[in-house]
């Protein structure tokens, strides 16, 4: 095994010990704070999995992209759900029982969302794509279902080792990812380069930064909801869209038009969560979401 194949697991193995980390802070009862308020879920899944992809199917037809970015844009479009997602959502004020219940949903839809939506993209643009629930299942589960069932139940017969080690285990994976990311980047760099000055970054910040605005708009008039649903429109998981555009161009390299979206979408999610901080704070509205007792209590 070579070191890009050394980074790349690497990085994997950081994301699930991230994830298995939010699973210990979790409880079973926050999976039912969604289903409690069939609008919001409804609002969210109009955001996810309706408007983006729409929107990507768009921006492909405006610009006059790569048939690689076209195919990578698209993808991440109907890839939803990226591990990180609750600990920016935190950071930015968002409520972290919608955040948590948002994460199942769509981590379980996408199983048969993602395969049926690349199916309908292949007649927009008039062309055969495939993928399988198979392939986004299994995607799906080894970076959020499993890791997050695993510190869910392991918080259920062992809270107090749970909340001893949760803080850690986070930590360490934090660690591991930030240079892995930078290795990977490094070796795209490359690639990344000959794909700015095209529109493809222009056309990525349109993506990400509507992104936010529909998910923030979507998600109110709860602040908190609206942080989430911001988060949860505008980033995706590069994990699902490599999987889904290798799987119909298996000899084409996808990898710097994805590292270019996260890098905006990086870039674009840390102004989103500065201003909506201070938003909260000149409203007098705490940052991090009170919480429901009587939710809690069942």
């Amino acid at each position: 095994m070579d070191l890009k194949h050394l980074v790349v697991v690497a990085f994997q193995v950081s994301l699930f010990v991230i994830v298995f980390g939010y699973g210990l802070r979790a409880e079973f009862v926050d999976l039912r704070y969604l289903f409690a308020r069939p609008a919001l879920l409804g609002r969210s899944v109009l955001a996810v999995l309706v408007v983006m992809p729409a929107l990507a199917v768009a921006l492909a037809r405006w610009f006059d992209f790569t048939p690689t970015v076209e195919i990578a844009l698209v993808a991440l479009a109907i890839s939803p759900l990226p591990p990180l997602l609750p600990t920016r959502e935190a950071k930015a004020g968002g409520g972290e029982r919608y955040g948590l219940g948002l994460m199942v949903v769509l981590a379980v839809l996408s199983i048969a969302v993602v395969p049926a939506a690349v199916q309908l993209i292949g007649v927009a643009f008039g062309r055969v794509y495939v993928t399988t629930p198979a392939a986004i299942a299994d995607v799906v589960s080894v970076s959020i279902l499993v890791p997050l069932a695993l510190g869910m139940v392991t918080r259920a017969v062992a809270a107090r080792f749970a909340q001893a080690v949760a803080i850690q285990v986070e930590r360490a994976g934090k660690i591991f990812m930030p240079l892995a990311a930078v290795v990977l980047l490094a070796a795209a760099a490359p690639d990344v380069w000959r794909l700015i000055g095209n529109g493809t970054v222009v056309a990525i910040a349109v993506f990400v930064v509507t992104g936010f605005v529909i998910g923030h708009l979507l998600g109110a008039p709860d602040p908190h909801h609206s942080a989430v649903l911001a988060f949860s429109a505008a980033c995706r998981h590069p994990g699902t869209a490599l999987a889904v555009a290798a799987a119909n161009y298996p000899d084409k390299n996808f990898r710097a038009a994805i590292l270019i979206y996260l890098a905006v979408n990086v870039a674009v999610g840390l102004l989103y969560a500065y201003w909506h901080r201070n938003s909260l704070r000149r409203l007098n509205i705490p940052v991090k979401e009170e919480p429901d007792d009587e939710h809690r209590a069942g």
